[in-house]
């Protein structure tokens, strides 16, 4: 990894480490990190107040200051320390390359969770279309890493929010991503806290809810062979069906539905009111 960033930097751009008054650095305005710990930051400040600054930072002109691009938590630690000035390399680049090496940076610290991480790639892709593989290369990853890293964003953002990286693994995440209702991610998460389940006890729960529901609208449509695969039992089929009418119903729709078995087929009669058709009495649900 440090071949790369090495390689981003230009071997010509090993500059003189200068020292720059820290009110004239900016923070880094491709950081892909969301927050930084707190308690992280003091104890750095008290190794840097022991030890000194032993890497400077990384910074590139930005009008008549300076813009960090490596090296953002011990400027805020230097910060903390009340320094006037800190040691630094000054740098010029684009933003493209900015942003790589603020990305690569942290990569390196492993200090971005992975929701920061997916967040970050698919910053650089599509802000500069940047092809996955091409931002494999210059940040040293595999392009299957960084596909599993954006596969999460599939997740809606609010199911996305739930999620404490800190409680719960990438793994479990993922797992999610195998349930095609937004209701049944968010149960599955609710129950994770409330249980504490484990990635393999999410999986198995994950399997049995897939079991019993259809893709969405919502998603890329199935075609009849794919259906057949999905819908191997038809009990599943039809408890589905009286499933979405229930929902319709909870919903405000006037719907009904009446069954008829036979010795070879199981009939169902789904009838919908149109509008101005509303509450009447054929319409009422039993």
């Amino acid at each position: 990894m440090r071949k790369h960033l090495a390689k981003l930097l230009g071997e010509d751009d090993s500059g003189k480490i200068v020292s720059i008054p820290i009110d004239r650095i900016k923070p880094g305005l491709f950081q892909p990190r969301r927050g930084f710990d707190e308690q992280q930051m003091v104890d750095l400040a008290r190794s840097i107040m022991m030890y000194g600054l032993i890497q400077p930072i990384v910074v590139r002109p930005w009008g008549r200051d300076y813009q960090i691009i490596a090296g953002e938590r011990r400027f805020r630690a230097c910060c903390l320390l009340g320094k006037t000035d800190i040691a630094a390399i000054i740098q010029a680049m684009d933003d493209d390359k900015a942003a790589a090496i603020m990305l690569m940076e942290n990569l390196q610290r492993r200090e971005l969770t992975y929701w920061e991480e997916a967040h970050a790639y698919s910053f650089l892709i599509n802000t500069w279309g940047l092809p996955p593989e091409e931002m494999a290369r210059k940040i040293g990853r595999s392009p299957a890493a960084i596909a599993e890293k954006l596969r999460l964003l599939k997740l809606p953002e609010y199911i996305q929010n739930m999620i404490n990286d800190k409680v719960i693994s990438e793994k479990h995440a993922r797992a999610l991503l195998k349930l095609n209702t937004d209701q049944h991610q968010e149960e599955v998460v609710k129950q994770i806290y409330e249980k504490e389940l484990t990635v393999k006890e999410t999986e198995e729960l994950v399997e049995r809810l897939s079991r019993h529901n259809i893709p969405s609208a919502s998603r890329e449509r199935l075609n009849n062979r794919n259906v057949s695969m999905i819908i191997k039992d038809a009990r599943i089929f039809m408890n589905t069906i009286k499933e979405t009418v229930k929902r319709a119903r909870q919903t405000g729709i006037d719907i009904f539905m009446t069954e008829t078995d036979s010795e070879k087929y199981h009939e169902i009669t789904i009838r919908i009111a149109k509008e101005g058709q509303q509450n009447q009495p054929w319409a009422k649900s039993v």
